[in-house]
């Protein structure tokens, strides 16, 4: 309908996480957007790493767990001629060393979070959320938008 206005030139759809000029834009794993479309919109599913868990390394599991394997738990990781190689070790299976945690944003598309970046190991997050400072409903008007009741609430 858009498209049929006379002062509309074109009419181009956007979908966020698939913007390719931008990197930023662009959702977790980035390098294989080919083979796993996800977007901001529609992501997953997806399986958080933890401490002594086990997952076996193929095609489609690599680029999920690559950059945990190797920036944050400081391995080296070789694929010559469809074998995998950590340390120096052939293998088609990595236990992870740390408990792994999913960041989300508190506003959806302005925020540049796990679905961009990934997994953040325990050792990286810092501070620990300790109330509610505001929680607003957007279907409410003036006043009543506010939800008092969870206002300055403790986090467990």
């Amino acid at each position: 309908m858009i498209k049929s206005w006379s002062n509309v030139q074109e009419v181009k759809e956007i979908i966020f996480g698939t913007d390719t000029e931008n990197p930023t834009a662009i959702a977790f794993p980035e390098y294989d957007w080919n083979e796993r479309p996800w977007t901001y919109d529609n992501f997953g599913p997806i399986k958080v790493p933890y401490k002594g868990w086990t997952v076996k390394l193929d095609k489609w599991t690599l680029p999920l767990y690559l950059r945990a394997i190797t920036v944050y738990e400081g391995n080296t990781l070789e694929i010559q001629d469809n074998d995998i190689y950590i340390n120096g070790q052939k293998t088609d299976t990595y236990t992870f060393k740390m408990d792994y945690y999913w960041m989300m944003g508190d506003n959806r598309h302005n925020s540049y979070d796990s679905r961009g970046w990934g997994f953040v190991p325990e050792d990286h997050i810092v501070g620990k959320a300790l109330f509610t400072w505001l929680s607003y409903d957007k279907d409410g008007s003036f006043l009543s938008k506010i939800r008092w009741n969870r206002i300055f609430k403790g986090i467990k």
